[in-house]
This record gives C-alpha cells, structure tokens and sequence, in this order.
C-alpha cells in the first residue's frame, strides 16, 4: 500500500515505529500484591512497595512474567531465558522512588513478527524488536484543582508489556492494522484486555519522513496517544508537519511531542531524551531473571488458537473469503458465536448474517456480542427455518428485528405473526393470476420481447402475498403462467 505526503519538493515517504505499552492482567502488580482493578478510589490500590517507603524490597511477581511470556510466543519471538531488571532513573511527582525498574539490555523477549492484514487483502510482516517487563508510574491529575496537581498511585507499580516494533510500518492504516491485530492477539491470550480508553493499551509513536531510497530521517516521537484514531491521525499530522519543515530547509530535531486531538496537531514536549539521561543501572534488589526452558515449553504447548491460524482454519474448513475470515476473528467472541451458528448450517450465509444484520443491530444498540439479544442457537434456529423453507429469506430480515427487539425464539415470532411461507401452489397460482389480470400490458410486452420485467411481476406477486410466497414456487408460477 502506497502511502506518501506531497510537499513543495515532492512526495516523501512516511517511516513509523510504535512503542506500544499494555498492561498485564494480574491481579496483583509486577513487585507488591496490591490490588490492580482498574476505577478504584484514588490511592487505595498502594503498598508500601509501590510507594517507595524505606526498606521495601520487590518481589517479582510469577504470573506477570508467564503472562509476557505468552505474549511473546504469540508473537512468534525469541523468548531469552535469562533477562535482567534494570533501574530507569528520572524524576516526577508520580514516581515515588525517582526510578523505573525496567529491563534495557537484556529483555525478556527478543525479535518476533505481527503479520497485518491490509484494506486491499494484501497481508505484510511487521517486525518486533522487544518486548520487554516494567512497572508502570502513577498517575498525575491537572484537572482537579484550580491550583494544584492531585498524585494517584494506584497504578504505580501495575506491571506493562512495551512492545517495540522495527520501522516498518509506512502508513496510518499499516500501524492501525498492526494496533489492531497486537491487541487481538493479546486479547486472545488473555494477557492485556486492550482497553484503550482506560489506559491499559497505550502507543508511543515514532515519526519520520524521507525521500524514496534515502537512508532514515530524524525522528519524533509522540508520546502516550491513547486511541487507534488518534494515533493514525498524529501520524499523518507529524508527518505534515515535518515535510514542512525540510521543504523549507529546516532540520527537524529530535524530541519529544503531544497530540493534540482537538487541533489535530503535535506540539513540543521536550527534547528527545538518550538513554544515558536515565543512568540505567542493573537493579540491586533483583537477581538476574532465569526460566526454566521446560517451562515455557510448557506455557507454549498450552496457547489458543490465535488469530492467524483461526483465520486459516476459516477459509480450509468453511470455505470462507479471506476478508470474513479475517473480520470474523478479530474478536475472540465473534469468532466463537459464528462457530456455533456455522455448525451443520451453511458458513457463507452464517457470516453474511453476523457481518450484516447482528453486526448492524449491535452497532445501534450499543452493545457488544457478548450481550447480543440474540444468542447463536436463536441466530441458528432462524437459518433453519429459511432452509426449510418456513419463512423467505425476506421474511426472515423481518423476523430478524423482531428477535432484536423482544428476545424471543423465532419460531414463536413466525407463529404469534402469521410469517409462515406460502407453499401452496393454488394460491400461488390465484395470486399470479390477479397480477397478471392487472398489468395486461405488461403482460403483452413481456411477451413481445421486454423479459426483464419478469422481476416486476415477482416482485408484484410477493407484495400480493405479503411476503410470503415461496420465491421458487412464485418464479415457476410466473413462468407457466406468462409462456
């Protein structure tokens, strides 16, 4: 996919790198046993640990470790048996100890890929660097006060996954797809729930520009964007607005910027920092992180079926296009629900009802799949009763809504309604003749040689009969009638 930024020199060619920081799901956090249930009151999710008193001392948490393990084998990375923590040192009011115990050399995960699929059905491989285990800060809240900024610990010390990926993304829509697919695999594992809008998936996105064939640009990041939208729109607005830059000369500096959502623009932040400004050092209460190779073997062998190899599955054992494979298994529970409603029925028609109507339906009710109002075995049942010819397929659109709206079985709306189909060939033939009566010269033209009106007198005998006429019955009817 072709993706570039004209400037007064020309087109350039937009270079993107993400530093993406998912929050583990734990129940307790990366070094304390405090609690890490997101909207708790402020400050009352705090150890002494996470609070940097005198004399605390962490303790690595087993699960948390396990739970970046498995991410990393969903990403079809190295998995290094012996990582190390080191101490990230800076200052800010929301971090306690005046350092981050991180990991900087040795990381837990090594190099792995996250395979995207794009709007034109191409797929493209988009390499991960790391992955490596932290702790998050606390949380700083400007808003509270008109004076004074309020200090939330609650998510101090909560363990993160950040995930590097190589520069390989060169549009907004490749690091949409690659967000996308990230937190689908995470959400499969069951190692980060991907809620944006509470934080626990955030994307630190680095920017550059350069000529087709040039070596890489300064780059810029952007710090701490916390939607897809928006960090596919501070691409294209950092990208912008360095191609300003060269165009007129300039030399873009590396730092460190903002979006700004509401003007669509990224401002300075400060400059880009290195990472002798943070005086790594290795942590001195925390050994060396050894696993055990049996172990992750262990963790591997016990992995779901992740999103690649369902989709694959999709398409060999249903029959599915690549694009309902791929939209069907973006979500754990979508990928479930048409399963259950796939089996012994057909695929094809099972997708097109869940991508169209329940998808349509979910979308103006506000609610997710999880919640349907309508269950995969009603869904099912109404598939039945089309293939059985019980109701048309017009029919079963109306039947559809009313399921949506009140919750009950389709059989019971189809009898409480009078919705059955019409299959006898009497009444077919009374309806088939009153159409024709009414429409002589239409009749005429039609045999004179005007047969596309053929779909007129369906469509005339199925509103005579409301709807209900068997559409086989109906055409041949039609035929033998109009020959």
């Amino acid at each position: 996919m072709s993706y570039t930024i004209e400037g007064s020199t020309g087109p350039w060619e937009v270079v993107i790198g993400l530093e993406v920081h998912a929050q583990i799901i734990s129940k307790a956090k990366l070094f304390s046993g405090a609690a890490t249930a997101f909207g708790a009151e402020p400050n009352t999710q705090v150890s002494f640990v996470d609070g940097a008193f005198p004399g605390m001392l962490p303790v690595i948490n087993r699960e948390c470790v396990a739970q970046a393990v498995r991410t990393g084998l969903g990403l079809n990375a190295h998995i290094n048996l012996v990582s190390r923590f080191d101490r990230k040192n800076y200052f800010y009011a929301d971090l306690p100890a005046g350092y981050q115990i991180s990991q900087y050399q040795h990381p837990l995960v090594g190099a792995g890929t996250i395979e995207i699929e794009l709007p034109d059905g191409s797929t493209k491989a988009i390499g991960v660097t790391r992955l490596h285990v932290e702790q998050d800060a606390g949380k700083s809240l400007h808003d509270q006060h008109p004076t004074k900024s309020y200090i939330d610990l609650n998510r101090a010390g909560v363990a993160l996954m950040e995930i590097v990926s190589e520069p390989d993304l060169r549009s907004p829509e490749e690091a949409g797809a690659y967000l996308r697919k990230l937190r689908t695999v995470m959400r499969y594992l069951g190692t980060c729930d991907g809620n944006m809008d509470e934080g626990s998936l955030r994307a630190d996105v680095n920017v550059s520009v350069r000529k087709h064939g040039e070596a890489f640009r300064t780059r810029c990041e952007v710090k701490n964007v916390n939607s897809i939208r928006f960090v596919m729109q501070a691409i294209e607005a950092e990208a912008k607005r360095q191609v300003a830059v060269w165009d007129d000369g300039g030399t873009v500096e590396q730092e460190t910027r903002l979006f700004d959502s509401a003007r669509g623009l990224t401002r300075s932040m400060r400059s880009k920092e290195h990472a002798h400004d943070y005086r790594y050092f290795p942590d001195p209460d925390l050994l060396p992180l050894v696993l055990d190779e049996a172990w992750v073997d262990a963790l591997r062998s016990a992995l779901p079926e992740l999103p690649d190899a369902k989709r694959a599955r999709f398409m060999r054992d249903y029959g599915l296009p690549a694009y309902d494979s791929a939209v069907l298994v973006a979500e754990q529970a979508t990928a479930d629900f048409f399963e259950a409603v796939a089996q012994g029925r057909e695929a094809k028609q099972a997708a097109n009802w869940i991508m169209g109507d329940l998808f349509a339906a979910l979308n103006r009710t506000g609610r997710s799949i999880e919640t349907s109002p309508v269950s995969a075995a009603s869904l099912g049942t109404l598939l039945d009763l089309i293939a059985d010819n019980t109701i048309s397929g017009r029919i079963a659109k109306e039947v559809f809504e009313a399921m949506v709206e009140t919750g009950d079985a389709p059989m019971a709306i189809v009898e409480a309604r009078g919705l059955r189909q019409v299959t006898d060939t009497g009444a077919i033939d009374s309806a088939v003749a009153a159409v024709l009566a009414a429409n002589a010269d239409k009749v005429a033209d039609y045999r004179g040689g005007k047969e596309k009106l053929f779909g007129f007198f369906v469509g005339q005998v199925m509103k005579a009969m409301a709807g209900k006429g068997n559409p086989a019955l109906v055409n041949e009817a039609l035929k033998r009638a109009l020959a």
